[in-house]
């Protein structure tokens, strides 16, 4: 009667838009997924570090960089130190190492700041796709698609889609706000 496809795919694009948001934001953890949008002055153009340096997780606070290109050591320590991330860069005789300091309690609660930012933009996104498929449900009943009961039934169909997507925001963004604290 009525296709939701449309709104459970782009129901999870904004799911994996949340999750690659909140992905960025620095725990007390060594993650290599922050270092993914630093761009580094490379070759005439800008690059990410991983198109230009093996990327290892050494222990729970340092992140290892092995350059494959020597010389661009330095051009990916000064993208670094310009990101403003809060890391330390330190070199070493294969490449760079990142260290993670502890986050003091004011930087831990301007993170979960932007996770909730994050969650919010997320949200308005799902309401926006919410209103526009439910014009489309009213367009097909006035167009006389389907009658007032049909009209309702997949209303409350659309709702559950909303309210499901709406849940797994949420419980990324505990996640990711559980992980700050600790």
């Amino acid at each position: 009667m009525f296709n939701f496809s449309e709104l459970k795919e782009k129901s999870k694009e904004i799911e994996k838009w949340l999750t690659k948001e909140l992905s960025v934001i620095r725990t007390g953890k060594a993650s290599p997924a922050i270092l993914d949008f630093v761009q580094v002055e490379a070759y005439n153009s800008r690059m990410a570090i991983k198109e230009l340096a093996n990327i290892v997780v050494e222990d729970a606070k340092t992140v290892r960089l092995e350059p494959w290109d020597a010389s661009m050591g330095k051009n990916i320590e000064k993208a670094i130190n310009s990101s403003n991330l809060g890391l330390s860069v330190a070199p070493f005789e294969k490449g760079l190492r990142i260290i993670f300091p502890d986050l003091t309690a004011e930087r831990r609660e301007q993170f979960i700041k932007v996770a909730k930012q994050k969650l919010e933009e997320a949200k308005v996104s799902l309401r926006t796709l919410r209103d526009k498929t439910w014009k489309a449900i009213e367009d097909k009943e006035k167009a006389g698609g389907m009658g007032e009961d049909d009209k309702f039934r997949l209303k409350d169909e659309m709702q559950k889609i909303i309210d499901e997507s709406n849940k797994k925001l949420e419980e990324q963004t505990e996640r990711k706000e559980m992980e700050i604290k600790i």
